[in-house]
């Protein structure tokens, strides 16, 4: 599966989707972390316990924890970055399918591309950096080592 597209210095970078059962059992707790809390003040305030600042607490700290763990479901679901490689600045863009992230631009008036191995050794696979000796965009998403390879000669070329 080719995990990278270019198009007018547009690059897509997509995210190799994870298994089924793994996204699944992520959006399933990412949900009760959302639900439980503010079903369990409300069954104790029903009860008469009254409102307590503890329910606060816990509703807020379990809707960060799965505010992080439905991003970490929507990435692997749907996840992708663009990245646009202009004559004087790059920007890049992570998508969630659901949401984006700020734009983050880098004034390069001469990006060069490089390779980075990342994960496990055996894997062999990669990110992508873009940018110059002070500043760089490095992208999350790991790519086989041949496709990261193909695409920086294709970039390289198309700089020219």
């Amino acid at each position: 599966m080719k995990q990278y597209h270019l198009q007018n210095n547009i690059l897509n970078l997509q995210v190799k989707k994870t298994p089924f059962l793994v996204r699944a059992i992520l959006f399933v707790i990412a949900f009760v972390l959302f639900i439980f809390p503010v079903v369990g003040a409300i069954f104790g305030i029903a009860l008469g316990n009254g409102l307590h600042i503890g329910y606060f607490i816990g509703i807020g700290f379990c809707s960060l924890i799965g505010f992080y763990t439905l991003r970490v479901a929507l990435w692997n679901t749907y996840g992708n970055e663009t990245i646009q490689i202009l004559d004087d600045k790059v920007i890049y863009e992570a998508n969630y399918g659901w949401f984006k992230d700020g734009k983050k631009e880098l004034l390069v008036s001469n990006p060069n591309f490089y390779v980075v191995s990342a994960g496990y050794e055996e894997d062999n696979e990669g990110v992508l950096i873009i940018g110059c000796d002070d500043a760089k965009v490095e992208s999350v998403v790991k790519i086989g080592m041949i496709q990261l390879e193909e695409l920086t000669a294709l970039l390289q070329n198309s700089k020219k």
